[in-house]
């Protein structure tokens, strides 16, 4: 279920850009088709999160961090691409987004001993 997870993720990520170039270069019919694909994305990558924490034994306080950081760039994937589509400002959410995003990739990778790095 992990390999499954992490699938979901990088594709999402890859779809989240592809998004943002179909909305930048103004080809609105097609931007909108990727963000409904990636919204079925986010509720797998959701689905399969959740599955990974109710096969743990015992659930630490850092997975219910990594939970919560998920879902944070989750709402930000909707955050950027929604004021990409109404041509505001987005630089607060890019912070946001690359501190969210090493924050998780640490805490999955590194520190939690369920990981594809921890055999």
């Amino acid at each position: 279920m992990i390999h499954g997870h992490v699938t979901a993720w990088v594709l999402a990520l890859i779809l989240f850009f592809v998004a943002m170039a179909l909305q930048s270069s103004g080809k609105e019919k097609g931007a909108k088709i990727v963000k409904m694909i990636l919204r079925v994305l986010y509720l797998l990558i959701i689905a399969t999160g959740v599955g990974l924490i109710f096969s743990l034994a015992k659930i630490s306080v850092l997975y219910i961090l990594k939970a919560v950081v998920g879902l944070w760039i989750i709402g930000l994937f909707e955050m950027i691409l929604g004021r990409v589509a109404s041509k505001r400002r987005t630089s607060v959410f890019w912070i946001q987004f690359v501190i969210a995003w090493a924050l998780v990739l640490y805490l999955g990778f590194i520190q939690l001993p369920m990981s594809i790095m921890n055999p």
